[in-house]
């Protein structure tokens, strides 16, 4: 039994590995017992992600994808099941998860918010307002911070609320992020009550052109996103262990994505900003400066 569980968690591992992100993802920093448990949650949200952003496949394939994933989520909570030698990658997904789900007694609402989400990212391609947005990063991103601390141990209401501030800065930091690359697929997260109160087009960013228009509105965006980032500290601070570290530099990693986009006056058209070896001083720097306040606070 405990073979058939490390072999399920190291597919959840492996599906981990192979996406390219900002933030770390169950990096060594995570305390050991956590990191099978958070590789195991990332592997069920980023793969059902997929079946969404599957753009080749109709769109009631994909409906029909993450109705098999949300079966097979409430199935494999309720109860394990034994591992086959011929399990399939998808099959030791949800056995390492289900075992998560019951160790770490996780809320499975939660899961089924991730997955609502991605159902809606199938149809919906365009954002009215703000309330829109926050509602799908309610569902889209908070979900992982919240089972990021229950996996930690934490269930407080205080944490959970700047999780979810933390969560849905990074979720609209790489909104900005992949501006270009979400227009490509027919979708915009920048809402329209947003970029109309700047005068913007939408048919520029069919031309990849980002006017002083669009970069006004995105400016006032990252405004917003910074707001969030600031009500997201705390829960940098309020967990202790390597997990505080984690959390502290996944808040850097997102503010220092926005920096980078304001100094591209937010033409994601032109260069996407990512993360690379020469933003490590900066964020490494941001980390040490945020102990030094800490422990003078102290």
């Amino acid at each position: 039994m405990q073979r058939d569980l490390e072999r399920a968690y190291a597919a959840c591992a492996r599906l981990a590995r192979r996406h390219d992100e900002n933030f770390p993802v169950a990096s060594r920093l995570l305390p050991r017992v956590m990191r099978p448990h958070v590789a195991a949650v990332y592997a069920f949200a980023r793969t059902a992600d997929d079946f969404a952003d599957e753009g080749e496949r109709p769109e009631a394939e994909r409906h029909r994808l993450l109705d098999g994933w949300l079966t097979r989520l409430r199935a494999c909570a309720d109860a394990s099941a034994p591992v086959e030698p011929s399990a399939s990658e998808e099959d030791l997904l949800f056995a390492a998860l289900g075992h998560t789900i019951r160790v770490c007694r996780l809320p499975v609402p939660l899961f089924e918010d991730l997955l609502s989400a991605f159902r809606q990212d199938v149809t919906k391609r365009r954002y009215e307002t703000w309330d829109e947005v926050a509602d799908y990063c309610r569902r889209s991103a908070n979900p992982v911070g919240r089972l990021v601390l229950r996996i930690a141990g934490h269930e407080d209401e205080r944490l959970d609320r700047s999780s979810d501030a933390l969560c849905s800065a990074l979720q609209l930091a790489n909104f900005w992020q992949d501006l270009a690359r979400d227009w490509a697929r027919g979708r915009l997260y920048v809402p329209r009550e947003a970029y109309a109160a700047c005068g913007a087009d939408t048919a520029d960013l069919d031309r990849g052109r980002i006017t002083p228009a669009w970069r006004d509105a995105l400016s006032r965006a990252a405004a917003r996103t910074r707001t969030l980032f600031d009500a997201g500290r705390a829960v940098c601070d309020g967990v202790s262990g390597p997990l505080r570290w984690e959390l502290r530099l996944t808040w850097l990693g997102g503010s220092r994505i926005l920096e980078r986009l304001e100094a591209n006056g937010f033409d994601a058209f032109t260069r996407r900003p990512t993360l690379g070896w020469r933003d490590a001083p900066v964020v490494l720097w941001g980390l040490s400066s945020w102990t030094r306040m800490k422990r003078a606070a102290f």
